[in-house]
């Protein structure tokens, strides 16, 4: 009884949550999400840094330089060596980790992200950054926050349109939670991860992000990632150098993206515990000789914010950085590649900074406020994400002066990677390097945003082949506007009911009617499952080459109830009007 009256339940927030009239219904569940995907984020967090402050000296979680040069060699190679003997020993389909995944998650598997998949990035992720290879934490933290999202909606058996939201709603809380940036957090998933712009996900995805936010500054305080001065633009002169600059960090945007994708492309056929052995005696070889390429590298930021590192140390570590943190993600090793952009566009904009400070005359900028604007102009043109890189860069300094030059560089960087170079987002082509594509039409984008359990028509009944005429009557008593036809309470094709009433109208001397005979449009039909989206229903429509789907599930193991029929005009007409 308690079973059957759960099921009830979940069928009825199942017809809720699967129309554009959801928002309170989802906002609420935004709530748990922003919780489990903080707390998962923050627990990843811990996980890192316990273990960085037991290994390196002083305790210092970035302290990878202070390792002897043997230890800065061995420690990412035994790293990268362990963490592929346990990637080899997984099923191909668990190694996928990190945005990526979660995308193409979002575009072929309607939002169902697996268990198994985060657990592995949980626990590969940390222990790549553990053993300093040059990864960041926020790709993991995406992925961890976007299946806390999803487990939710599927633990309740939410539609698949629910599906993808609350999976929104993990990304922005598990961004949120990484930087204490909650509009961050929002802008980054709305536009990098789910490329699309609605009001049904907005007001669940802040929620989830404040929710996640809150919890984050309970564990960690409110204090911000990087150690910011307050500083401005001296002078409006400066604003071509900004674009130039912009034009600069554009360039090295485009070579970062290009080496990555040829070394994902390049080594996809090799045995993964060759390549991520590979990628972790490259970090260490780099590491022998520039140390700050090591971990995350938030500390090495943090120096050139402070203004204490020279301009041939800056320019070294960016290359460093650029060729570690590119093969290393290019050859598999698990980690998030918005830490090291952030990091490699500090130091280009750091050291372009010092350059003015020493050849423009007059008054110029700190080589600091370049170095902000740097980290903004290169995650920007990476992602291919300008907004949210211009909302990162203003919460991060809380400084309102650093949006107009910001804006600026920010631009120039991406048209020129974008435009110049011919480059995507970085994520985008990722995928298409594992021959996928992000299916991003707007068609596309309307039609999965909508349940069918909230477009198909109830009003049915099921009648087989041969039918008595008092049960004909009694299914026209209920007013039904289809009649699916059944074999073996199999339905094998579909009527309009107003065929059947005509013929009882025209022969009420028949005591039998045959469903299969009598003159009437008759269709054929197939199955879909109640939780799907408009967009599946017609993908499925296409393949099978039916005129309309009956929407079934599966309330216990082996027994499933029909609860509506959706035809193509259906779709249409929903489409037109939403």
């Amino acid at each position: 009884m308690l079973k059957h009256r759960w099921n009830q339940w979940l069928d009825n927030l199942g017809l809720r949550v699967s129309s554009l009239d959801a928002l309170p219904q989802l906002s609420m569940l935004a709530i748990p999400v922003g919780l489990l995907s903080g707390g998962v984020v923050i627990a990843f967090r811990i996980l890192v840094e316990s273990s960085q402050g037991l290994l390196l000296p002083d305790g210092n979680i970035e302290n990878y330089e202070s390792l002897s040069i043997s230890l800065r060699l061995l420690l990412p190679l035994a790293g990268g060596l362990l963490i592929g003997l346990i990637w080899q020993f997984l099923q191909p389909g668990t190694r996928e980790t990190g945005v990526v995944h979660v995308m193409e998650r979002l575009a072929y598997y309607q939002g169902r992200l697996p268990f198994r998949n985060a657990v592995a990035q949980f626990f590969g992720a940390a222990l790549s950054i553990i053993s300093g290879h040059s990864v960041g934490r926020e790709g993991p933290s995406v992925h961890l926050g976007a299946t806390s999202g999803s487990q939710i909606g599927q633990w309740l058996r939410l539609p698949n349109n629910s599906l993808r939201t609350l999976a929104a709603c993990g990304i922005a809380a598990a961004i949120s939670a990484s930087f204490n940036t909650p509009l961050a957090g929002v802008i980054f998933s709305m536009e990098v991860v789910m490329m699309e712009y609605s009001m049904l996900s907005f007001a669940p995805v802040i929620m989830s992000a404040v929710t996640a936010t809150t919890l984050s500054r309970l564990v960690y305080g409110s204090e911000q990632v990087f150690s910011i001065p307050a500083m401005q633009l001296e002078s409006l002169l400066e604003l071509p150098y900004v674009i130039l600059m912009g034009i600069t960090l554009g360039c090295i945007a485009a070579l970062f993206i290009h080496l990555l994708q040829r070394s994902t492309t390049l080594s996809k056929r090799w045995p993964i515990w060759i390549r991520c052995t590979l990628g972790g005696a490259i970090v260490g070889l780099i590491g022998m000789v520039v140390p700050e390429v090591m971990g995350i590298g938030y500390d090495t930021v943090n120096q050139a914010l402070l203004g204490q590192l020279t301009l041939s140390v800056l320019l070294l570590i960016t290359v460093a950085k650029i060729i570690a943190s590119a093969l290393g993600l290019g050859l598999g090793l698990p980690g998030g590649l918005i830490g090291p952009t952030l990091v490699i566009g500090a130091l280009a904009g750091g050291a372009t900074g010092i350059i003015a400070d020493t050849w423009l005359p007059g008054d110029i900028a700190a080589p600091a406020f370049y170095a902000l604007i740097g980290m903004c102009t290169m995650m920007g043109a990476t992602l291919q994400a300008p907004l949210a890189a211009l909302t990162a860069l203003l919460e991060l300094t809380a400084n309102p002066h650093i949006i107009l030059p910001g804006m600026l560089a920010l631009i120039a960087g991406v048209l020129v990677s974008r435009e110049v170079f011919g480059k995507e987002s970085v994520y985008l082509l990722l995928m298409k390097a594992r021959g996928l594509d992000y299916r991003d039409t707007p068609l596309t984008q309307a039609l999965r945003r909508i349940g069918v359990a909230s477009v198909m028509e109830r009003r049915f009944e099921s009648l087989p082949e041969v039918v008595e005429h008092e049960r004909v009557k009694q299914a026209l008593a209920s007013e039904p506007r289809w009649i699916l036809i059944t074999r073996d309470r199999q339905p094998i094709a579909i009527m309009p009911a107003a065929d059947l009433a005509l013929q009882v109208q025209e022969h009420p001397e028949k005591t039998e009617y045959s469903m299969t005979e009598i003159p009437a449009e008759r269709g054929d039909i197939t199955p879909i499952d109640f939780q799907a989206t408009l967009q599946e229903a017609l993908t499925l429509l296409n393949e099978h080459n039916a005129e309309a789907l009956y929407v079934t599930r599966h309330t216990i193991p082996g027994i499933s109830r029909i609860y509506g029929v959706l035809t193509r005009k259906d779709i249409v007409q929903s489409y037109s009007v939403n």
